[in-house]
Order: structure tokens, then sequence, then C-alpha cells
């Protein structure tokens, strides 16, 4: 029997428990009732204060009627953390028992016995221990096969669900329309018809199992300078054309619940944004489900966008603007929200209606006849056999070869050759942001090793990702004499003045300086914008010494080692990092004085030092170089650093890894990079010296089982590009189908095209495009025509195709996308074999936005272009609307 059914045998035996079964009186309590009469009658019953707590959703740590938390007046739903087992196998089961805990606590005790809706993450696999972890989702995205997308979907769901998990806030929809976002690896790239696709296959997959589904974040997430959260301030065409298509395939898909995003939307907050959540969402689209913030974002009117002098009036603005939903990071954070809703300021028929929103989906879930799982199952259901085969096989589709010069993969070493291979990467097998610990990790070089033997492969770590040879003072090494005894940390003191001018308002010992004040002051005395602080102490060196000592900060500062000035950059100008030489025996205590001052914005700073010189980053690159150089072949794995708030301004690789890349190179072994990250990277500075590139992305827990099937030629790679790789970030954003431009694309010194195109990827074999047809050639507006072409495997060995289908108007009435991509499909073809490839083009695929910005099938012209990639065209012709 299926997996899939086995969940829904075991939970369709789980029978009602407590005063969910007890309170079969009460109308809503009755199952054979229509939907609606259950939801009124409920609501009906509920006090204020219950009603609220169905509009808040939270972390909890601590076990049901932890005294620490008041849920007696019930709950909207509950992340369950804390949960902890000495043996991984174990940790699927313990997590089910707590949710039931949960469950249970509800029933027995709150006075309706409503149930809570128990959510987690989901990006690309449960974030749980226990549940298997699959490529990132911008690695599925690689893959072009949404099939394979819903699969994998579908797998995860059974793993939520068996838990008693029954939401998942994902997936993550935004269209990735500028590369340095460090969140591109929870998309699906740049276009906004791939993106639509890949999302709703992972929402209707999650629907039909009975997880509701959580698209995010609305409406868009990606601001100036690939800045995560930052303002958008977009045209009604560019939603309409590129932000809003996802959100709507993700509702006709089914999704039940929509986050909003935390950036600001033509100035108004996104949880506040009336336009947005009930004009557009609830209004033109329809939208039954319920609108959730994302974790914090309520108050961030309050904190950030200075819109809203308080967390209640916040609050008010956002429920009235359509918002249903109050996410918060804990527990205790309620108290301002409810105070809103107690004060009057949000009218009851808004409450209700956001109310009402919920209970209907609790109801739809058949929480309150079947809120419980069966512990027992739950093994049988994560991390199965089947569930990691299905993730070896999502990372192998997903990954992209981007150069092969002079034959080097395939690998094919002969007997008793020896391979290097290089990089931290090879190793540490991460799996990008929102990921669970896995059930078993398999890293690039363990999967080598396997295939190849130990004895045959070298390894070296070179000098890592680390760009900085500098850490933070870590707090064993400072310390503060008083009372006869040594304090550690540092003795603090927080000024209201940036001058430090006058009596400090605080006084504390901070075991180290290693502090990011976003939303807060270091003290609530204190403006967040506008103190100063002072750390005095000792400072003693470890048993390597200190060569340098340092500063990073976004404001001015003042470093004093044994009371003589080392750094002095009070006149703010910059942030950054600046360190200075020492030379510090092991074991020698010195004073250390650091003065910061905040005249504006948040403050930032850290205390650092360098222990190891300036030269280790070479050390490491030298022995790497030695080890390839007694080797047949060199496989470099580097990777980047990224994710949630950590954009990144640059994209080449970090830390010193361009340099290793080029000495390995430089040895005249055959040299192969793979790529570990999820968005693009800037390669100019190598990529010629190389003979082989592979993007491995994120590729989950399987994934060095996949990168060693690709590397020596087990797996055809066939992943093509969801994302524009550029050459320098000063062409950034760079997206394939802008708008066209009113002069050139090109620079002074640089190309305006990319280093590799959107939907660009090779294989180990070749395929001829042949016999386009457009039939009929000429449809009325509404109509369809079909496209027809055949693909040929003209290589020497089976392989995958991933045909594109792009269009463009000869002429409109505004301006168009240069291209813009209608379609595709991911093909398997042995060699020598050809397969007729069809396409549809009606309406979805032949509208555009005209002058008026209204979706209409204009009349002319339709430029159809088949190919590899955006700009590997293979055929062209043309379709007439009339």
């Amino acid at each position: 029997m299926p997996r899939r059914a086995i969940l829904l045998v075991v939970l369709a035996l789980v029978p009602p428990r407590g005063l969910m079964a007890q309170r079969g009186g009460a109308p809503y309590r009755d199952p054979a009732l229509p939907l609606e009469a259950r939801v009124r009658d409920l609501l009906g019953r509920m006090t204020p204060e219950e009603k609220f707590w169905q509009l808040y959703m939270s972390p909890v740590f601590g076990p049901p009627g932890d005294t620490a938390t008041d849920y007696s007046h019930g709950a909207f739903g509950l992340q369950v953390f804390g949960v902890s087992t000495p043996r991984t196998a174990d940790a699927a089961r313990a997590y089910a028992e707590r949710v039931d805990a949960f469950q249970r606590y509800f029933a027995d005790h709150t006075r309706l016995g409503i149930p809570v809706i128990p959510f987690d993450e989901a990006v690309h696999g449960l974030m749980e221990a226990g549940a298997t972890d699959f490529p990132a989702a911008i690695s599925l995205a690689a893959t072009w096969d949404t099939a394979l997308v819903a699969r994998v979907a579908g797998a995860i769901a059974v793993e939520a669900r068996s838990r008693g998990v029954r939401q998942v806030l994902s997936p993550v929809i935004n269209v990735a329309t500028d590369v340095r976002w460090g969140r591109v690896e929870e998309t699906y790239g740049e276009d906004p018809l791939l993106v639509s696709r890949m999302g709703a296959a992972y929402v209707g997959a999650f629907e039909r199992a009975g997880v509701v589904a959580t698209p995010k974040h609305f409406v868009a997430n990606v601001g100036a300078g690939g800045r995560d959260s930052y303002p958008i301030e977009v045209s009604d065409r560019e939603l309409d054309r590129v932000y809003f298509p996802p959100f709507e395939a993700a509702l006709a898909a089914g999704a039940r619940s929509v986050m909003t995003a935390y950036n600001s939307v033509d100035g108004e907050p996104a949880t506040q944004n009336r336009h947005l959540l009930t004009d557009v969402l609830k209004g033109a689209w329809g939208f039954r489900g319920f609108v959730i913030s994302d974790a914090a974002a309520t108050g961030g009117a309050t904190v950030l966008h200075m819109t809203e002098p308080s967390t209640a009036s916040a609050t008010a603005h956002a429920l009235r603007a359509g918002l249903d939903v109050i996410f918060q990071s804990s527990y205790r954070q309620h108290t301002p929200y409810l105070q809103a809703f107690l004060s009057g300021a949000i009218p009851s028929a808004v409450i209700d209606s956001a109310v009402a929103r919920v209970l209907r989906v609790k109801f739809e879930l058949g929480l309150f006849e079947h809120p419980y799982v069966s512990p027992d199952s739950v093994a049988i259901l994560n991390g199965t056999s089947e569930h990691r085969a299905l993730a070896l096989d999502a990372a192998r589709e997903g990954i992209v070869l981007l150069r092969n010069e002079r034959g080097t993969l395939p690998l094919a070493p002969p007997v008793g050759a020896t391979l290097a291979v290089i990089g931290p990467d090879a190793v540490e097998a991460r799996t990008g942001g929102y990921s669970g610990p896995g059930v078993h990790r398999v890293s690039i070089l363990d999967a080598i090793e396997a295939r190849e033997g130990a004895g045959t492969v070298r390894y070296a770590p070179g000098p890592g990702r680390g760009g900085d040879d500098h850490a933070v003072v870590p707090a064993g090494a400072l310390s503060l004499a008083g009372g006869g005894r040594i304090v550690p940390g540092l003795q603090a003191e927080y000024f209201r003045d940036p001058s430090l001018a006058g009596t400090p308002v605080a006084r504390r010992v901070d075991a180290t300086v290693d502090f990011n004040w976003t939303f807060t002051s270091p003290v609530p005395q204190l403006s967040r914008e506008w103190f100063g602080a002072r750390w005095t102490g000792s400072i003693t060196a470890p048993a390597e010494g200190i060569r340098r000592l340092g500063v990073s900060a976004d404001d001015g500062y003042r470093l004093y080692l044994d009371g003589r000035p080392l750094l002095d950059r009070w006149a703010k100008v910059s942030g950054g990092v600046r360190m200075a030489e020492v030379s510090l025996a092991p074991g020698s205590r010195h004073d250390i004085r650091l003065e910061y001052q905040v005249s504006r914005g948040n403050g930032k700073i850290q205390l650092l030092w360098d222990t190891t010189g300036a030269g280790a980053w070479q050390a490491a690159i030298d022995s790497a170089v030695r080890v390839a150089r007694g080797s047949n072949a060199a496989v470099v794995v580097a990777g980047i650093e990224e994710g949630e708030f950590r954009d990144r301004a640059r994209l080449g690789l970090p830390g010193h890894q361009e340099d290793l890349i080029r000495a390995v190179a430089a040895t005249g072994v055959p040299v192969t990079v793979v790529l570990v990250g999820g968005s693009a990277i800037t390669m100019s500075r190598w990529i010629d010296q190389v003979g082989a590139v592979v993007d491995a992305w994120y590729p989950g827990e399987a994934g060095g089982t996949a990168v060693a099937d690709v590397l020596f030629g087990s797996v055809d790679p066939a992943g093509r590009l969801p994302v524009t790789f550029p050459l320098e970030e000063g062409q950034l954003p760079l997206v394939y189908d802008h708008e066209p431009t009113g002069r050139g694309d090109d620079y002074l010194d640089l190309s305006g095209q990319p280093l590799f195109p959107f939907g660009f990827g090779l294989s180990y074999t070749t395929f001829a495009y042949r016999d386009l047809r457009i039939e009929p050639a000429s449809i009325a507006s509404g109509g369809a025509a079909q496209v027809h072409c055949t693909v040929t495997n003209t290589g020497g060995r089976a392989g995958d195709e991933v045909v594109q289908v792009y269009l463009r108007p000869d002429v409109s009435s505004a301006a168009q996308p240069v291209i813009r991509l209608a379609g595709f499909r991911r093909i398997h073809l042995e060699r020598g074999q050809s397969q007729e490839v069809t396409f549809i083009l009606g309406t979805p695929e032949l509208r555009v936005l005209d002058a008026q910005a209204h979706w209409v099938m204009e009349p002319g012209n339709v430029a159809v272009m088949i190919g590899a990639s955006s700009r590997d065209i293979r055929l062209r012709g043309e379709v007439l609307v009339r």
C-alpha cells in the first residue's frame, strides 16, 4: 500500500478524545451540519479573549500547561520546539507525541475545546529531526520538472501530517528579481511562469494531503540592491506581470493561507496594505483562507517603518486592512496585540471575519473530529528509504553543468589514478537555509570515496569560505577585575549622548562585544538611534597569541590597548572592518577600552581579533596545491554564504576560494569546480582556467551521492538555470525578461549580456531540434494553437533535455518583455531517439498587458521561439492573433 494511503488509514483510525468527544451536544460539534453553520455557532459562543487567541500564533517551548504560558482561552496554532531525543530515529515519534499532548491540553483545559493548527517550516523538507531533507527550492526549480516537485512536496506533506503538523509556512514564491538577495535559495527563480508552476505543484500536493500551504511573502520581499525586505515601489503593471501570477497560481492550486512580507509596498507596510490584502487578495481573487503576518512583522510598522505610534495601533490598522492572524516569535509578546483587540479599536465585524476564516479551515481539516495522530505510525512515514531515494532523484535532476571544456567531465580516472578533492564544502554537506538535520547526510567526499575507494582520493580543506582572518573575541578571553576577583566579560557603560558625556544611564557586564541592535537599543532608557557606549576591562591572548585587534562597526568608535590609541574612527563615515597590527604573547593580559557612538540608524559593533596571521590562508592554499599536483585530476568544491537577512554585495566566491582555484588550475591538472550555493556566482577571475563547472546548489541530504553520480557520468546532467548569472555585479539587476531598453544593453567597459543565461545548462550528450509546426497558424482572440517540434538525441548516450518555448509580440500597445517564457517540458531520450513535443498556446500564454494595464490577447503576429535556453533558440515561427 502506498505510504500516503497508509497515512490516511492510520489517521482515520485515531479516535477523538477529551472534550472534543464529550461536547457533542453543541451544534459546532456536529460534523453533519454544513460547515458555515458550525462556524457561526462556534463564533457566537466565543468571548473577545477567545477570539483574539484564535488569531495569535507563536512557537511553544515548554510542555502543555507550562505556568509560563496561559492558553486557557485557546490558540490559533503552535510551532512545537524543544523536542530532543538521543536518537534521530525517535525524533519523529517524540514530535508527534508532543503535538498530541498539546491537542489534548486544548481539548481538556479550554472552555470550547477548539483544536490548534500545529505549524512548521517546510521549504524543502520538514525542518525537524528525523525528516527527509530534500534539495533547496532553487535546486528543485533547476529541475524544470513540476511532476517531480509535486512528488517531493507530497513526501514532505506525508512526513508533516504524520507528526500532526497541519500547516507549513511554505513555499516561498517571491520572484527572485535580484540574485544578490540572500533568500534566492528559497525561491523558484526569476521567471513568473516557472515560479508559478513550481509553486502550484508544491501547494497542490500539500493541500491534497490535508496540510495547509502558506505561500509567501505577499507580495514581494526583495528591494533595491537585492536587499531583504527593502521597500518596494512598483507599478500596478509590474505587480500584475511579475509578482502577482505566482500567488494567483498558488491560490488556484488550493492554498488556504498566505503570509505577508516584512517590507513596505508603495509606502505602506505589507501587513497593513489594504489594497493588497483586501482589494486584491480577498476581493478580486476571492481568497477565503486566512492571511498571516511574517514573524513579528505586525509591530514592524512601529519599530521599522515608523508609520505607527504603538504596537496596538499597528495591530488595529493591520486587521482592518485585511490581516487575519498575528504571528509572533513567542507567547510573551501577545500583550499589546491583545490590548488592541480589547480596546475597541478593531470593529467586531473585522474580528469576526478573521476568526471565521480560521475556524473554517480548522473544520475543513477535520481537527474537531480527528485532532490526534498515531505516534506508532510516524517511524514508517518519516525519513523512509523511498523518500531518501526521491531526495536523490531530485538532487540529480537539479544539478546544472555550466562548463565542460576538453572533455573534463565525466571523470574517467585510469586504474591506480588519484583524485584530489579540495574544499570544506566537500565534507560539510550543507543543505541551505530552513533545513532540518536530515536523516543521513552524504557529503561529496564520502560519496566519491564510496565510489572510487578511499585510497584513490586525496583531500585538502583549502582556505575555506571565510574571507576574514579574524573572529569575534570570545567571552573567555575578556575579563574584569573587581572586588578582589576576576569577573568574565567587560564593564559596559551606556550613555544618552553619543559623545559619552554625562553619567551613564546603565552599567552592566557584557560577556563580549558582538551586538546588532536592529529593533531595540542596548537598554530601554536609550533611543536606538542616539546613544554612546564604553567597554573596559582586560583581554588575555590565547595560546597562539594575538596578531591583530580590530573592530567591525557602522558608527564611530575608538579602541585603546594598554591605555594607548589603537584605532580611531570616531568621525562617522562608513561601516566596515578595521584591524591594527599587534604582537601579544600567548597568555599575556592587557587592558582594553572600546568607545562607541550611535548618532543615526541602528547600532552594530563587534570586537575582533586575529590569532593566525594574514598568511594562514596562503598556507592552506599551498597545502591544497601540493595535493592537487600529485593527483591525476582535481575537484574543487567551493561555496557561498547567504540566507535570510544575509544578502550579498559581492557575487564572487567568498574568502580566498578564487585564489585557491587559480592556484590549483596553475598546476596543469584538469580541474572541475563544484559550486555549492543557492544563487548566482560571478566567475570572471577563474572560469577560463578550469575545465568544468558544476552547480550543485544545496542538493539535500543525498546530494553528495548525486554530485558524484554526475561527476563520474552515471547520471547525465540536465538541470537548467532558474536565474541569470551575471558577468559582474555592476550588471544587476539582470533578468532575461526585461522590457526593451531605449538605447542599448552594453556598458562602456562590459557587455550587457550575462555569463550564463536563464534556462541554460549543458549535457553529456547533444540534442537537435527540427520540424516546427504551429497549427493553426492564425487564431481568433480567445483561441488556441498547438506548437509541435521534434527533438532528437544526437549524442552518444541517453540524457534529458528541457525544451523551452518563448514568445514576443511583433507589435504591442505597451512595451512587452524582449522574450518571455510560455512553456517548458523536460523529456528523456535514449541515444538516437526522437520525440515530438507539443505545447498549447492559448489565452494564458498569449495574453499581454495592454496600454491600460488590462490582460488581453492583442491582434498581431507573435514570434514563437523554441530552444534550449532563453538565448539558445533553435526554432522560430509565428502565430497570428486575429
